[in-house]
Order: C-alpha cells, then sequence, then structure tokens
C-alpha cells in the first residue's frame, strides 16, 4: 500500500466540504498538505478523483465519489480498532453527520440531538438537512451516515429502521369553515385553491394523492419553503397537506392553523433512519439507531402532537 490513512482522510475532508480550504480548516493542516494527498492518490490509482473549478472548490468525479465511500469505510475501520479496546466500557465517541429531511427537521431534530449528546458527551454531532433527494444524494457520497425520512423515498441501495407511521393532515387556516372538522376528503376540497410544498419526491407524492381521489388540484402557488407554506395556509391563501403536526399550531406570521387528519385511502407515511447498505455503520450510528428507537416509541415524536391511534373497524 503505498499511501497512508492520513492521506485518505485529507481525501475525505476535501471530499465532503468540497474545498481545499475547508477541508484544510477541518483538519487543522496547510492547503498545499491537501492538495499534494489529492495528487498523490490520483497517480497511485491511476484516475481523477476531482474536477477543479477555478474560485469554485472542487466536484468529485465518479470515480472520487467511489473512492469517498470506500475510504470511509478504511477510516472507520481503522477506527474500529479503539472501539474493539474500548467495547468492554460500551464507548461511543466520535462524529456523526445526521441528515434530517427539512419538513421535520425544526420539530423532532433540536430535542434529539440535545439529549442524544446528553447521553454521549463525547460525541460530535452535525445535522445536514434537505429534500429526500438530496439526503439520498449525501448518503450515497458519504457526506452523511444516517438520514431520517421517510420510506417511500429509500432506494434499493439504502437500508431503512423504521421509527413511526405518520398519517397525512390537510392544513388549514383556524377559521377556515373545514377547520372543526375531524376529517375530510379531498373531494370535499376539490374547489379550495391549494399550496404545494414544492420538493423532490415530495411534490410527487402530495399529488399522487389527488390523483388517487380523482381530484385535479387548483394549485394557486408553490413553495420549497415549509415555513413560508405554513404562513401562507395561516393567511387564508389556500389549503395544504402535511404528515408532520406540530405542538405550536400557529404558522411563522402568527396566524393559528388547523391539522385535520385526511380520510382518503392512503397509507401512513413511515417515517425512520435510511443508511447506505455498502457503507459499514459506526458505532456512534448504531448508538444513534438505539436512541431513536428509544426515544421515538408509541406515536410519540419530539417537537410533535402525539398521533392518533388508527381508527378500529367496525
Amino acid at each position: 500500500m503505498r499511501f497512508t490513512l492520513r492521506q485518505l482522510s485529507y481525501f475525505v475532508a476535501a471530499g465532503e466540504t468540497g474545498s481545499v480550504t475547508r477541508a484544510a480548516e477541518q483538519v487543522n493542516i496547510s492547503q498545499p498538505s491537501i492538495s499534494a494527498a489529492i495528487s498523490h492518490l490520483e497517480v497511485e490509482f491511476g484516475v481523477q478523483l476531482f474536477v477543479r473549478h477555478h474560485a469554485q472548490g472542487l466536484s468529485l468525479t465518479p470515480a472520487g465519489q467511489r473512492l469517498l465511500v470506500a475510504a470511509k469505510n478504511a477510516l472507520r475501520t481503522t477506527n474500529g480498532l479503539y472501539e474493539v479496546v474500548n467495547a468492554t466500557m460500551s464507548a461511543v465517541t466520535g462524529p456523526i453527520n445526521v441528515g434530517s429531511f427539512r419538513t421535520f427537521t425544526p420539530l423532532i431534530i433540536p430535542e434529539l440531538w440535545q439529549s442524544f449528546i446528553a447521553r454521549y458527551p463525547d460525541v460530535r454531532m452535525h445535522v445536514t438537512e434537505g429534500s429526500e433527494a438530496e439526503l439520498l444524494d449525501g448518503l450515497r457520497t458519504a457526506r452523511i451516515d444516517v438520514a431520517m425520512t421517510y420510506e417511500f423515498s429509500v432506494t434499493a441501495d439504502m437500508d431503512f429502521v423504521p421509527l413511526a407511521e405518520l398519517p397525512t393532515y390537510v392544513l388549514l387556516a383556524a377559521d377556515h369553515p373545514f377547520a372543526t372538522r375531524p376529517r375530510l376528503r379531498l373531494t370535499e376540497l376539490a374547489d379550495e385553491p391549494f399550496i404545494l410544498l414544492d420538493l423532490p419526491l415530495t411534490r410527487q407524492y402530495f399529488l399522487s394523492l389527488f390523483e388517487r381521489a380523482g381530484v385535479a388540484p387548483r394549485i394557486v402557488t408553490e413553495t420549497s419553503l415549509p415555513a413560508a407554506l405554513r404562513s401562507y395556509v395561516g393567511a387564508g391563501i389556500g389549503f395544504s397537506m402535511m404528515t408532520v403536526r406540530p405542538r405550536n399550531m400557529s404558522a411563522e406570521n402568527g396566524c393559528p392553523l388547523a391539522y385535520v387528519e385526511l380520510d382518503d385511502d392512503c397509507p401512513p407515511m413511515k417515517l425512520g433512519l435510511a443508511s447506505l447498505k455498502e457503507l459499514k455503520r459506526s458505532r456512534v450510528a448504531e448508538a444513534f439507531e438505539e436512541f431513536c428507537r428509544e426515544l421515538i416509541h408509541g406515536g410519540t415524536l419530539p417537537g410533535m402532537v402525539p398521533i392518533p391511534a388508527p381508527q378500529s373497524a367496525t
């Protein structure tokens, strides 16, 4: 082997940050050392690992993306030697990068983060927010260790650990005539203006509910910002749909909201943890999964109203 683990770690830092400058800051080494390590690996493997953009950083080539996954795996395996020594003490230490779908990041993640670090103070946790598609890309390029997302977005190259089942809610202004209803069907909202959450995969999911109900949505506006969507609904511009029901029932503009369970024949969304099958999980990632299972159970999720029990057949 004509390269070192240190060179691999410098390459990983550059691949994760997309910048020699930021990589040097991350590992506390000079920029020439980062560049030299990358050049050495490119010569050693006989491939180009990065595309250099003048004043715009680095982009991994396909070969670089594959090596990034393998390099992180190799470094984890090496770090596992320390875990073997510390196993008798059940030591959980080191970094973890958790991806989180942005609609529930402000609800679930803060309490989860604080509680996890309180239990494992030697863990360094970082959170990456994004759409489902962005999270999957982060897992494949090893920028994210584990992602909290929905099962419907998970592909065959991922493992998925379910944590909770979330029903879909119709989101209305609190003074809407339907706001006090226990449940609603989309056919009852056919003439109402609809506000679409425009995120990759999420968009398709909500539009598929209309298609299943045989209703054409009257889309009045689209937004990729969950906060903007809630404020639009609170102001009475239209209705929307979400699978999260926060404890705070007001929009960011202070307008009160109502969450009415969707009564159409659609299965609940499964929330859980996704990880890349080919990437061996660290002890920290395993501990994070165990902790999430412990914290999220019985329809109780941080930052959210308890999930109602399924209606029994009569």
